[in-house]
Protein backbone atom coordinates (compact mmCIF):
# COMPACT_ATOMS: atom_id res chain seq x y z
CA UNK A 1 0.00 0.00 0.00
CA UNK A 2 1.42 3.31 -0.95
CA UNK A 3 -0.85 7.16 -0.52
CA UNK A 4 -3.61 4.45 -0.08
CA UNK A 5 -3.25 3.36 -3.35
CA UNK A 6 -2.41 -0.70 -4.70
CA UNK A 7 0.28 -0.62 -7.00
CA UNK A 8 0.59 -3.87 -8.73
CA UNK A 9 3.14 -5.37 -11.23
CA UNK A 10 1.03 -5.03 -14.33
CA UNK A 11 -2.04 -2.77 -14.00
CA UNK A 12 -2.66 0.38 -11.71
CA UNK A 13 -5.99 0.42 -9.44
CA UNK A 14 -7.17 3.90 -9.72
CA UNK A 15 -9.81 4.91 -6.81
CA UNK A 16 -11.77 7.94 -8.06
CA UNK A 17 -9.40 10.57 -7.39
CA UNK A 18 -8.41 9.35 -4.24
CA UNK A 19 -5.07 8.72 -5.14
CA UNK A 20 -2.62 11.87 -6.30
CA UNK A 21 0.12 9.51 -7.59
CA UNK A 22 -0.39 7.78 -10.58
CA UNK A 23 2.25 4.91 -12.14
CA UNK A 24 2.85 5.56 -16.04
CA UNK A 25 2.16 2.42 -18.08
CA UNK A 26 5.59 1.52 -19.75
CA UNK A 27 6.05 2.91 -22.85
CA UNK A 28 2.93 5.48 -22.99
CA UNK A 29 4.39 9.20 -23.53
CA UNK A 30 4.49 11.10 -20.77
CA UNK A 31 2.41 13.72 -21.80
CA UNK A 32 -0.46 11.58 -22.72
CA UNK A 33 -0.31 10.25 -19.42
CA UNK A 34 -0.20 13.29 -17.80
CA UNK A 35 -3.72 14.36 -20.02
CA UNK A 36 -5.30 11.05 -19.05
CA UNK A 37 -4.68 11.58 -15.72
CA UNK A 38 -6.11 15.02 -16.03
CA UNK A 39 -9.21 14.00 -18.19
CA UNK A 40 -10.16 11.37 -15.37
CA UNK A 41 -10.00 13.93 -13.05
CA UNK A 42 -12.34 15.96 -14.78
CA UNK A 43 -14.59 13.72 -15.77
CA UNK A 44 -15.06 12.69 -12.26
CA UNK A 45 -15.06 16.60 -10.79
CA UNK A 46 -17.78 17.31 -13.55
CA UNK A 47 -15.66 20.34 -15.14
CA UNK A 48 -17.39 19.29 -18.54
CA UNK A 49 -17.21 22.73 -19.87
CA UNK A 50 -13.50 22.51 -19.26
CA UNK A 51 -13.16 19.23 -21.13
CA UNK A 52 -14.84 20.06 -23.95
CA UNK A 53 -13.06 23.75 -24.52
CA UNK A 54 -9.41 21.64 -23.81
CA UNK A 55 -10.63 18.71 -25.93
CA UNK A 56 -9.70 17.94 -29.69
CA UNK A 57 -10.79 19.31 -32.74
CA UNK A 58 -12.37 15.69 -33.60
CA UNK A 59 -14.48 16.11 -30.31
CA UNK A 60 -15.56 19.50 -30.92
CA UNK A 61 -16.57 18.39 -34.90
CA UNK A 62 -18.22 15.19 -33.17
CA UNK A 63 -20.21 17.51 -30.47
CA UNK A 64 -21.44 20.80 -29.05
CA UNK A 65 -20.46 22.05 -25.38
CA UNK A 66 -24.19 21.21 -24.75
CA UNK A 67 -24.61 18.11 -26.41
CA UNK A 68 -21.33 17.08 -24.54
CA UNK A 69 -22.49 18.35 -21.22
CA UNK A 70 -25.89 16.54 -21.44
CA UNK A 71 -24.13 13.15 -22.48
CA UNK A 72 -21.58 13.36 -19.35
CA UNK A 73 -24.57 14.59 -17.19
CA UNK A 74 -26.77 11.42 -18.65
CA UNK A 75 -23.91 9.02 -17.68
CA UNK A 76 -23.31 10.46 -14.38
CA UNK A 77 -27.40 10.38 -13.42
CA UNK A 78 -27.92 6.09 -14.08
CA UNK A 79 -23.92 5.31 -13.43
CA UNK A 80 -23.45 7.38 -10.47
CA UNK A 81 -19.99 8.08 -9.67
CA UNK A 82 -17.11 6.15 -10.07
CA UNK A 83 -16.13 3.92 -7.22
CA UNK A 84 -12.89 2.13 -9.31
CA UNK A 85 -10.86 1.80 -12.23
CA UNK A 86 -8.58 -0.91 -13.59
CA UNK A 87 -6.38 -0.43 -16.31
CA UNK A 88 -7.23 -3.14 -18.69
CA UNK A 89 -4.81 -1.77 -21.79
CA UNK A 90 -3.21 1.04 -23.09
CA UNK A 91 -2.41 1.29 -26.92
CA UNK A 92 -0.45 3.96 -29.10
CA UNK A 93 -0.98 4.22 -32.45
CA UNK A 94 0.14 5.83 -35.59
CA UNK A 95 -2.48 5.51 -38.20
CA UNK A 96 -3.42 7.54 -41.35
CA UNK A 97 -7.04 6.09 -40.95
CA UNK A 98 -10.11 6.58 -38.45
CA UNK A 99 -11.32 6.22 -35.66
CA UNK A 100 -8.32 8.56 -34.83
CA UNK A 101 -6.10 9.78 -37.83
CA UNK A 102 -2.22 10.49 -36.25
CA UNK A 103 -0.70 9.70 -32.99
CA UNK A 104 -2.96 8.51 -30.89
CA UNK A 105 -3.37 6.73 -27.11
CA UNK A 106 -6.61 4.64 -25.78
CA UNK A 107 -6.79 3.52 -22.67
CA UNK A 108 -9.53 1.04 -21.54
CA UNK A 109 -10.90 0.95 -17.99
CA UNK A 110 -12.90 -2.06 -16.52
CA UNK A 111 -14.59 0.43 -14.48
CA UNK A 112 -16.95 -0.20 -10.78
CA UNK A 113 -20.21 2.88 -10.97
CA UNK A 114 -22.48 3.59 -7.92
CA UNK A 115 -25.03 1.75 -10.52
CA UNK A 116 -23.73 -0.79 -11.85
CA UNK A 117 -20.39 -1.87 -14.06
CA UNK A 118 -18.92 -0.80 -17.12
CA UNK A 119 -16.03 -0.14 -19.66
CA UNK A 120 -14.53 3.12 -19.94
CA UNK A 121 -12.66 3.69 -23.37
CA UNK A 122 -10.53 7.32 -23.48
CA UNK A 123 -8.50 8.05 -26.80
CA UNK A 124 -6.40 10.90 -26.59
CA UNK A 125 -4.58 12.45 -30.08
CA UNK A 126 -0.77 14.28 -30.87
CA UNK A 127 -1.47 17.64 -32.72
CA UNK A 128 1.46 19.63 -33.21
CA UNK A 129 3.46 17.98 -29.92
CA UNK A 130 0.60 18.40 -27.37
CA UNK A 131 -2.10 15.91 -26.35
CA UNK A 132 -5.70 16.58 -26.75
CA UNK A 133 -9.00 14.41 -25.42
CA UNK A 134 -10.51 12.86 -28.73
CA UNK A 135 -13.17 10.45 -27.69
CA UNK A 136 -14.57 9.17 -24.73
CA UNK A 137 -17.44 6.04 -24.47
CA UNK A 138 -18.67 4.32 -21.51
CA UNK A 139 -20.31 0.77 -22.58
CA UNK A 140 -22.61 -0.71 -19.61
CA UNK A 141 -25.04 -2.63 -18.88
CA UNK A 142 -26.49 -0.27 -16.21
CA UNK A 143 -26.97 2.09 -19.35
CA UNK A 144 -29.58 -0.26 -21.24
Amino acid sequence: MRNGCFWGIAVLVLTSSACSQVARRSGMPAGAQTLLDTSIEDIDAGRYDKLYHEAADEWRNEATLDESKATFQRLRDKLGNVRTRDLQSAREDQTSTAPIAGHSVTAAYQTKFERGDGMETITLVEHGGRWYLAKYYVTSSALK
